[in-house]
């Protein structure tokens, strides 16, 4: 049964939607503090030499590794993936496509939960600047990223240490292998519906069974399952197959994919640090689509869902839970043998190609209300519209989407630019990419190239200061991350209002906003130009950036993973236009 979670021990079950970033107790939200006055801290120097920069993989080693063997071993209280694949593989749909459990599950961030360097290098960071809180904080973390394992230590009276000899990231622990194995099959599959959807499932607060001996537990599915067949399962797996409707419900998601945190500043303060759930119940998509429908898209027709089924099965939600990562998935693909993914190449490479569609297709969409230019002066509305189901980024804070406006003249140079992105990853002109202790304002109207529209999250601490410390975060200073279809601030609930000037701003609203630059271009050649796009990163400059200087294995891998392939931002959405022509 779910055991009661400590306050301590939700503090980072929020790390839990850094993975997929997908599907995101009512709390009040702070009240937003005056901007930060502080002066950055310098990062300390690391004791030992730099490392010398990590090679990336060719193409063609990337595309041909062949992937790990999924993990088989039967525990008290789940199975490893690979027991589930034996059967639930080799699965074709009407169209002739393999839609096949086990060959999408594996590639996608549900699966690399637990071996996300991001994750491991966060968990990591939270308990080197709060080493007193650092038992609980792996504890509450391991919950949703390491479910498996946590669940099985907890019912054995352990705690479920992460990092270090004898943690879970450590080889030769019993658990390892099920740790590994991420949000896995007989997790999600076992999860009672008991408070699905109340307060007392947030915060990694699933119900698992943990009373029923093993060879007895049932396992629930959409479908209702005939004797014959669930002989077969029970005896192949070791768990009996029983219809449960809900799991079909984005109540199951937001058992992870809702999180409210409590600072570990001293001010006692809990603030929403991710609660994609709630933006979508408080949307109009709540009478329109589920997490699943957009997380598990439908397959065509009806599919067999197992090499021994007598019959399609139809609707099928096909288990790719593609999201936003697209930038881990690439990381992973590069350093996929390193990292002993049990995904092939070719399995990172289509998910991050269906993390692309998702994105670039059924995210949002840029269009230009009046374009007009008079003597020297361009005036440009530009609308941006949230076609996702909750905010717009979402989950995790590290994520950040913004504005590439640009003008060029008629020989094709650039007279004027914000938002433009460099090598590295940063924004040129926003101050947090520059200064750690600042941050981008919301803006109404753009006139200058170091002014650019950033729809993210900004964490601060008790005292008003910038932070990207989840621990020692007790509200935001901004939040004007672009909200769902339908979502009316004045009547949701407050931890999913928005934060600072977009109270200012009348064309920010439910499902999108309105910005107008207005720059003067002097003498350039026409006719102009006007393109502008909307670039998304799951994982801002500056949230990487602050970890340097802190000392730890995980820390530096990712970084030196991150340092190796470039932060390239993805296109959601683009549109041009020419003014001034004859």
């Amino acid at each position: 049964m779910r055991r009661p979670m400590s306050r301590a021990a939700e503090h980072c079950c929020g790390l839990a939607l850094l993975a997929l970033g997908l599907l995101t107790a009512t709390s009040c939200a702070p009240t937003p503090a005056p901007p930060p006055s502080v002066s950055a801290t310098p990062a300390r120097p690391t004791r030992t030499p730099p490392p010398q920069p990590t090679p990336i993989p060719t193409a063609a080693r990337q595309a041909s590794y062949p992937g790990l063997p999924l993990p088989a071993e039967q525990a008290d209280f789940f199975a490893g993936s690979g027991v589930c694949a034996i059967c639930h593989q080799s699965m074709l749909d009407e169209a002739g496509l393999d839609v096949s459990i086990d060959r999408a599950w594996r590639a996608s961030m549900m699966a690399q939960s637990a071996r996300d360097p991001y994750w491991q290098a966060a968990v990591q960071a939270e308990t080197l600047r709060h080493p007193e809180q650092a038992e609980a904080i792996q504890e509450a973390c391991a919950r949703c990223h390491m479910p498996l394992a946590q669940v099985t230590l907890e019912q054995q009276g352990q705690s479920a240490r992460v990092l270090g000899e004898q943690g879970l990231l450590d080889p030769d622990h019993p658990l390892h292998s099920l740790a590994l194995d991420g949000v896995s099959c007989t997790l999600c599959h076992q999860i009672q519906e008991g408070a699905l959807g109340f307060p007392e499932s947030y915060n990694g607060g699933f119900e698992i069974d943990t009373e029923t001996p093993a060879g007895e537990r049932l396992i629930y599915g959409p479908y209702a399952v005939e004797p014959a067949q669930s002989d077969i399962m029970e005896i192949t797996s070791g768990y009996l197959p029983t219809q449960g409707l809900y799991i079909i419900r984005s109540e199951l998601c937001a058992t992870c994919h809702t999180l409210y945190v409590e600072s570990l500043d001293g001010s006692g303060v809990e603030f929403p640090e991710q609660v994609p759930y709630l933006e979508w119940y408080y949307s109009d998509f709540r009478s329109l689509r589920s997490c699943q429908d957009c997380h598990m898209p439908e397959a065509q027709g009806g599919v067999r869902i197992a090499i021994t089924s007598p019959f399609p099965r139809a609707p099928f939600a096909q288990h790719t839970f593609a999201g936003g990562n697209a930038y881990m998935l690439g990381l992973l693909q590069t350093f996929a043998e390193e990292l002993q993914v049990t995904a092939s190449g070719e399995h990172l490479q289509q998910a991050r190609e269906r993390t692309l569609e998702l994105l670039q297709e059924q995210t949002a969409s840029l269009s230009f209300g009046a374009l007009q230019l008079s003597g020297t002066r361009l005036t440009a509305e530009v609308r941006v519209e949230n076609q996702a189901g909750h905010k717009l980024p979402t989950g995790f804070p590290a994520r950040r989407a913004w504005l590439h406006f640009q003008v060029s003249d008629a020989n094709g140079a650039i007279v004027f630019e914000s938002g433009a992105v460099d090598a590295q990853g940063r924004i040129a002109g926003n101050d947090a990419d520059l200064d750690p202790s600042q941050f981008e304002p919301h803006y109404l109207t753009i006139g200058q190239s170091d002014q650019v529209q950033i729809y993210e999250a900004v964490l601060r601490d008790s005292s008003g200061s910038v932070t990207t410390g989840l621990m020692q975060a007790s509200g935001y200073l901004k939040d004007n991350r672009l909200l769902p279809s339908g979502l009316d601030p004045a009547r949701a609930l407050e931890s999913i209002r928005p934060v600072g000037r977009t109270s200012e701003d009348p064309d920010f609203f439910g499902g999108e906003d309105s910005l107008q630059y207005a720059v003067d271009l002097g003498e350039a050649s026409r006719p102009l130009t006007v393109t502008v796009e909307l670039l998304f990163q799951s994982i801002g400059y500056r949230w990487a950036e602050n970890l340097r200087g802190l000392e730890g294995v995980q820390i530096e891998q990712f970084l030196r993973f991150y340092d190796a392939l470039p932060n390239a931002p993805v296109v959601l959405a683009a549109v041009s236009e020419e003014v001034g022509g004859p």
